[in-house]
């Protein structure tokens, strides 16, 4: 048996990640999918302060306060960042991080700076309400964007999506040892279109792993193919 934490990625909250948690669940695993700070149905709690180092505490204290041990954190998309953070402050904690279709930053990388030309285009979108940069705006046919097709499905996603404060994006991530974090167990599971458009070097670091799985469909994963990523996630474990 194993603990699955599974954080989610830009605009998204825990609630993206019921079929999958379901599945793994009923495979006799423990799983916790929380939603970071002013998202999802914590987007009551948004504020101007809200960034990258936020939800990154926000996984370390689940960590802490469920005393949580040989966890396998999953991270999809931005959620990347997020798990890389915690890796360096918790460390001893965690057995395994899951890059799913995720971002792999290195110590003083943005988002902005691994993602750079899809989060220009997100900030383009975007708006500034009640004096906070958002990006990734909510609405009908958001779900496309994250390349969910399933009219059932996204029109469930569009329900649920919210908006992301634009600091999580732009910030730097802090390493104190990335030694340490590269020295955890790595699976990387990329979706096929996410390999086909990068280059070499960028290729190189999704392929970068302990286990590296591919998986040809929308970015949203977790929603377009929960058995199959389930089933992943199971056989990658150690």
């Amino acid at each position: 048996m194993a603990t699955f934490v599974l954080v989610h990625g830009g605009g998204h909250g825990g609630w993206c990640y019921q079929p999958v948690a379901r599945r793994l669940q009923a495979a006799g695993h423990v799983v916790y999918a929380p939603t970071l700070s002013g998202l999802g149905d914590r987007a009551h709690q948004l504020h101007a302060g809200i960034d990258l180092d936020t939800h990154v505490t926000d996984v370390v204290e689940l960590l802490r306060f469920e005393d949580l041990r040989d966890v396998v954190l999953v991270g999809h998309s931005y959620g990347g960042m997020v798990i890389t953070g915690a890796a360096d402050r918790a460390g001893d904690r965690i057995g395994t991080l899951v890059y799913l279709d995720a971002a792999h930053p290195r110590n003083g990388q943005s988002l902005r700076d691994v993602a750079g030309a899809h989060m220009d285009l997100a900030r383009g979108m975007g708006a500034v309400i009640d004096g906070i940069e958002l990006v990734l705006l909510p609405g009908e046919g958001a779900a496309g964007f994250y390349g969910i097709e399933d009219p059932e499905v996204a029109a469930w996603a569009d329900e649920r999506l919210t908006a992301h404060p634009w600091r999580c994006f732009e910030q730097e991530l802090v390493l104190q040892d990335e030694d340490a974090v590269r020295a955890i167990r790595r699976v990387k599971i990329n979706c096929t279109e996410s390999l086909l458009a990068s280059g070499p070097t960028k290729r190189g670091v999704q392929t970068d792993g302990d286990v590296v799985l591919e998986i040809d469909t929308g970015h949203d994963l977790m929603l377009t193919e929960p058995d199959r990523v389930a089933e992943m996630l199971i056989a990658s474990l150690p």
